[in-house]
Order: structure tokens, then C-alpha cells, then sequence
């Protein structure tokens, strides 16, 4: 059976797992609409730097 010559070191374990995290996402308080969206993303209400990009459900029945 295969044996390692060498201990690998707190460094070189460090360096290969360093990649291994959580991402969290890039989350931005939008003043206009009062919630928090994606940045470079529309807001769940339609607005994109403050105007309004995409009709949403409500806004189309009235």
C-alpha cells in the first residue's frame, strides 16, 4: 500500500483547501424600493437604478 514520503504540511493542506468556502451573495440595500436585491440584478418590485424596467404582476392588473 501507498505511503507518502513526506507529512504534508499545515501550509501546502491550507493551500489546496483554500478554495473551499461558502460564497455569500452580493446583497445591496436599494433606497429607492426600501429591500434588498443583487447587485446588477432587478429588484423583485421591477426597478433598475430607480426606474422601472420590467412590469410585474401587480402593476399589470391594475
Amino acid at each position: 500500500m501507498a505511503v507518502p514520503a513526506r507529512k504534508t504540511s499545515k501550509q501546502k493542506k491550507r493551500q489546496r483547501r483554500g478554495h473551499i468556502k461558502l460564497n455569500v451573495p452580493n446583497m445591496q440595500f436599494d433606497v429607492s424600493t426600501g429591500e434588498y436585491r443583487l447587485s446588477h440584478h432587478v429588484s423583485p418590485s421591477g426597478m433598475y437604478k430607480g426606474n422601472k424596467v420590467v412590469d410585474t404582476k401587480n402593476d399589470a392588473q391594475a
